[in-house]
């Protein structure tokens, strides 16, 4: 019994773990591209934010 309960909670800490970095990792690709300073780069993200509807003007 207690080798399915450490099991599950160590599956449960992996998959939060691994969202929350997923998250974080997202949130600032979503950061450097937006705040850019690049032309090439900036025009790429300028262009996905329309795409998706993020407010970008």
């Amino acid at each position: 019994m207690n080798t399915l309960n450490t099991t599950k909670t160590a599956a449960t800490s992996t998959t939060l773990i691994s969202a929350v970095f997923v998250a974080l990792l997202g949130a600032t690709l979503v950061f450097i591209a937006g705040h850019a300073q690049s032309a090439t780069l900036h025009d790429a993200a300028h262009d996905t934010r329309h795409a998706v509807g993020f407010p970008c003007h």
